[in-house]
């Protein structure tokens, strides 16, 4: 299984970014795709998760009403719609997906290998 992730860049403050992250393999079943991100110098933080059974998505508070997270089940794909970005948004997103690969019986977490996002004048 691999997590291919793209979109990130250079903005400036109050600009918007769309990071795109596509699952691909031998996937039984996906419970859920999010993203993560880690700044420089601190832990890596949840950002936005989607469950695949359940329609509200969480998100952590800093980026609620500017950040919007998006599945396309069909293209085992995950977006994060990013707004309103500010310096403090820079960061490495990483995609992540809970899922099972082939006969499998457990969930595993697969991660993509991270997207740079700089916001900065």
């Amino acid at each position: 299984v691999q997590l291919q992730a793209s979109g990130g860049g250079l903005v400036q403050p109050g600009g918007s970014l769309r990071l795109s992250c596509i699952a691909s393999g031998n996937i039984f079943r996906i419970m859920a795709m999010g993203w993560y991100r880690q700044a420089p110098g601190k832990q890596r933080e949840l950002v936005a998760k989607s469950y695949t059974d359940e329609d509200t998505p969480t998100y952590v508070d800093s980026v609620k009403g500017r950040f919007t997270i998006s599945r396309d089940n069909a293209k085992n794909t995950v977006y994060l719609q990013m707004n309103s970005l500010k310096p403090e948004d820079t960061a490495v997103y990483y995609c992540n997906a809970d899922l099972r690969v082939g006969a499998a019986l457990q969930y595993s977490a697969y991660w993509g290998q991270g997207t740079l996002v700089t916001v900065s004048s």
